[in-house]
């Protein structure tokens, strides 16, 4: 699946720490290395072209902090590619990009499964104090796990360490004490995105009734 993020384009347009032949260069593999994954052509990426031309200025020995007008053109169209991703959920493309290694890229993957988790919760009727929503940060090659943890369910966001298309687990539980809960279910990313139709696998599958997931006792199976 093709995916995009805005990282390259910012870092492309602000590059600063990236002083010496060695980090530039590695910064425009990254670029390259992101735009074949989001399916751009490498030769007309923007960011990629932004990086080269500072890679070759600072093997020149130019000062890349200066503003440079034959660049002005690419960098419009580097702030036009950060606004148009901007205004799309980031949460899958993380998820399929990986954020080990990376810590921005980790920060912003748990700050927009945070945001798709409380989403969830609003959307089955749930307040603040019927949950809790918390972060495992997980050691630097992982991309952790957000968890949102109610009286009757259990809902587990990481980056595919069960492998891809089962980056969300859920699952029935016996209060928030219970870390273990009943049988796990296991969904693709991108249910995360759309809390209404995450409300209804959930609903479904966990037996919740509609507007009664909040903290009295869950129906058994067989009470429908």
């Amino acid at each position: 699946m093709n995916y995009d993020l805005a990282f390259r384009f910012a870092r492309a347009l602000q590059p600063e720490g990236l002083t010496t032949i060695q980090n530039a260069c590695a910064a425009l593999v990254d670029a390259m290395k992101d735009a074949r994954n989001a399916g751009c052509e490498i030769e007309r990426d923007p960011a990629v072209i932004l990086l080269g031309r500072h890679l070759g200025r600072v093997a020149s020995g130019l000062d890349p902090a200066e503003s440079y007008p034959a660049d002005g053109a690419i960098r419009q169209a580097c702030f036009e590619r950060i606004a148009d991703l901007r205004a799309k959920p980031a949460l899958v493309p993380l998820a399929r990009r990986g954020v080990g290694y990376d810590p921005e890229a980790k920060r912003a993957f748990h700050r927009e499964a945070r945001a798709a988790l409380a989403a969830l919760a609003r959307q089955l009727g749930l307040v603040p104090d019927d949950y809790d929503l918390r972060i495992n940060v997980g050691g630097i090659a992982v991309s952790g796990e957000v968890t949102l943890h109610s009286e009757k369910f259990y809902v587990q966001i990481s980056c595919g360490i069960m492998g891809p298309g089962r980056e969300i687990l859920y699952r029935r539980c016996k209060g928030r004490r219970d870390y273990c809960g009943d049988r796990n279910h296991f969904a693709d990313i991108a249910l995360a995105i759309d809390a209404a139709r995450f409300a209804r696998t959930l609903q479904r599958e966990l037996c919740l009734a509609p507007g009664n997931a909040r903290q009295d006792a869950l129906p058994t199976a067989t009470a429908a």
